[in-house]
């Protein structure tokens, strides 16, 4: 039983399903919120009647990070156990093969701009604010966040947002790859939907085989496997070779 993290379908969009953040007020997140994540992640990648998945905070806010009180209350040795947690939540996002959109409210700061940036595609509205925040509190982004923003925007402009912590508005974050579509904010949602729509119906194997490929991490040989995969669940479909 998951309490902050819930995964939802709707009729009104068959085939999208919705990771929803539910941490009030501000969605930071802990170590059993990083659990759910990894738990609610298996499930969207299981379920055969969700095909593309929104990641979504509410209409308010997205996510301001980890909660720092909690942080401070561990030693050095809990900390970084707590950042094997943190990293498995959000390589666990990244990899659900299916197409992934972070629909982002309100603000998407430190550990929460890395869970939007683990999505394939995010959509923001006008009025989101944006930051590797955790400069601000004498720490650094954790579980591959560095390495996930310098992906988005290049190492040197990565730097820059580290080392400073300071927010970044819609249109910078537009212009930075922080953000790949802005729309006014009671749009979000929608937008969001309207982006992942178009992937229903599409032959699972090779969107996720298209997505693993992109994203790298495999070898010739691993690279070789996975087409042919592909290739042959297109001709379990019936699909042209």
């Amino acid at each position: 039983m998951r309490e902050f993290v819930g995964v939802h379908i709707s009729e009104q969009h068959p085939g999208v399903g919705t990771l929803l953040l539910t941490r009030e007020p501000t969605n930071s997140l802990t170590r059993q919120a990083y659990r759910e994540l990894v738990s609610a992640a298996a499930e969207l990648t299981e379920r055969n009647d969700i095909a593309t998945v929104i990641l979504f905070g509410g209409h308010d806010i997205f996510s301001a990070g980890d909660d720092i009180a909690g942080l401070r209350t561990l030693n050095r040795q809990e900390a970084e156990a707590a950042d094997r947690v943190r990293r498995d939540a959000i390589d666990a996002i990244a990899a659900i093969p299916k197409p992934t959109v972070a629909a982002i409210t309100g603000y998407a700061l430190g550990s929460g701009l890395s869970v939007a940036l683990a999505a394939d595609w995010r959509v923001g509205g006008d009025n989101v604010k944006l930051g590797a925040t955790e400069i601000l509190a004498g720490l650094v982004p954790g579980g591959g966040g560095c390495a996930r923003l310098a992906r988005a925007v290049g190492q040197s402009r990565a730097k820059e947002l580290a080392f400073s912590g300071r927010f970044v508005d819609a249109k910078e974050a537009l212009k930075l790859g922080l953000i790949d579509e802005m729309v006014s904010p009671d749009d979000v949602y929608d937008a969001a939907v309207a982006w992942v729509a178009r992937f229903v119906g599409i032959a699972p194997a090779a969107l996720a085989g298209a997505k693993a490929l992109i994203d790298g991490g495999l070898d010739a040989e691993g690279q070789r496997r996975r087409y042919g995969e592909v290739f042959a669940a297109s001709g379990r479909l019936g699909c042209p070779t």
